[in-house]
Parts: structure tokens; C-alpha cells; sequence
């Protein structure tokens, strides 16, 4: 017999607690949809053993970054499209565009475990250090001249070359942890490649133009996430950083 009880669960009371939780409000920052909040009342209120890991699905929810450079931004450069207008809402991504190339390896940033989510705080600041990776560079030097030649580009070459020598913002997506076995990736783990997702990558603007950058450079990098524990609260998110040349 299945009883449907309809409502928010942080509203809801369970007539017994559950023997585990199947959760999917896991946006492409990770806790953007009120993950962190919403796990946290379940954790206190509606779970037998909520600090086991196999009462929850996901088990673990993970947000992964690196700098990335950005076809279009570097296409329409001001006062063509005045990319201040955005004000931080980032540009979203289907995983699969070649439009968006990363140029180092990505970090882990946000690590959200379900069983623990009542010791750890979701808010975070944390700084990163990315180094340019000089093959990425030449690798998306080649996806950009085919994404420009396929969009009739005047001037395909050197707008390749001058986009894969960028970057636009710290792209950001998410991996889930649904046990010790099986795990669901947004984008290729651990490169941060394209591939098939539902979930989308985004790309937070950082300048009015795109920052210009070449193999060994380091980007860093400063994030401060506020998470809170209420779910009327909404998360934010900035990001900061310079670009040290090599």
C-alpha cells in the first residue's frame, strides 16, 4: 500500500519515520535548489537513521570548477552585447556545447554528505589556485574554430585562437554520490568533458570582456558560498579572483 502525503516534507509530519530518502533538488551548483536546507529538516525530523549514508539517494551531492573560456562572449564583444546587463545570473550550458571549453583541471568546491549535513555547515569560503593548461588551450583552439566555421564566422581563425586564450568566468557543475558504487556525473569525471546530462553547466560572467590568458598562467580563485539552514532562505554565491601571468 502507498499513502501520498502531499506538501513541502519541511511542512509535512510522517505518521513513522522513513528507512531512507530519495531526494533530486540538485541544481548545477549543487546547492542551489535548497538542497542543504531541505536534507537538513529531513535529517532532524523524518528519517530512522539519518546519519547512515544508505538512508539517503543521493547519498552525497558535489559541485565541481574550473575557469572556462566562452565562444560567444568573445563574439560579441561591447558594445556589440553589453554582458554587464546579466548582473551575476550566469549564462546556463547544455553539458554537450562546445561553445564553453575548460582550461584547467577542475576542483572540487561544494562536498554536501546527506548523513552528515547536521555537523557541517553548507556555507563555505574557499580559495583555489588553477593553472592554464597549455594543451586545453590548443585542444579548444580547434573546437572553437569548428564551432565558429559552423556558424559561418568571418575571421573563424583568429577569434579561435583569441577565444581559447581566455576566459569568461569559473564554470561550475554538479556530481551526485548515490552510494559507494554508483555515481552520476554531469560532466566526464575527472576532466570535466562534454557529455549527455539533464543538468545544465553554468558560467557566472566575470568581466565586461573576456580576461586574456596562455598556458602556466594561474587564475585565483576566492569562493563564498552562504547556504543557510532555512528553507525560506535563499543560498548565494560570489566568486572573486585575479589572473597571475607566468
Amino acid at each position: 500500500k502507498i499513502t501520498v502525503l502531499e506538501g513541502f516534507s519541511t511542512d509535512i509530519t510522517l505518521p513513522e519515520k522513513a528507512d531512507f530518502a530519495v531526494a533530486e533538488i540538485v541544481g548545477s551548483v549543487a546547492s542551489e535548489e535548497g538542497a542543504y536546507a531541505t536534507i537538513y529538516d529531513a535529517h532532524k525530523r523524518l528519517l530512522k537513521n539519518p546519519n547512515e549514508a544508505s538512508s539517503w539517494i543521493p547519498s552525497r551531492i558535489q559541485t565541481y570548477a574550473a575557469p572556462a573560456s566562452y565562444t560567444l562572449q568573445n563574439l560579441f564583444l561591447p558594445p556589440a552585447f553589453d554582458w554587464t546587463k546579466l548582473q551575476g545570473e550566469p549564462v546556463r550550458f547544455n553539458c554537450r556545447d562546445e561553445g564553453l571549453q575548460l582550461v584547467s583541471d577542475p576542483v572540487l568546491i561544494e562536498d554536501i554528505s546527506f548523513a552528515d549535513i547536521t555537523t557541517k555547515a553548507g556555507s563555505l569560503q574557499k580559495q583555489v589556485t588553477f593553472t592554464v593548461d597549455g594543451e586545453r588551450v590548443a585542444k579548444n583552439r580547434d573546437a572553437f574554430l569548428q564551432e565558429f566555421k559552423r556558424g559561418n564566422v568571418r575571421e573563424a581563425e583568429t577569434l579561435s585562437t583569441t577565444a581559447a586564450n581566455s576566459i569568461s568566468g569559473i564554470a561550475l557543475w554538479p556530481r551526485l554520490l548515490l552510494d559507494d558504487n554508483v555515481e552520476v556525473n554531469s560532466r566526464h569525471y575527472p576532466d570535466g568533458g562534454h557529455q549527455k546530462s539533464h543538468w545544465q553547466t553554468v558560467l557566472p560572467i566575470t568581466a565586461e570582456i573576456p580576461t586574456p590568458v596562455k598556458g602556466g598562467d594561474e587564475v585565483s580563485v576566492t569562493f563564498d558560498f552562504t547556504v543557510p539552514t532555512e528553507v525560506t532562505m535563499p543560498s548565494s554565491y560570489k566568486i572573486s579572483g585575479s589572473v597571475v601571468r607566468s
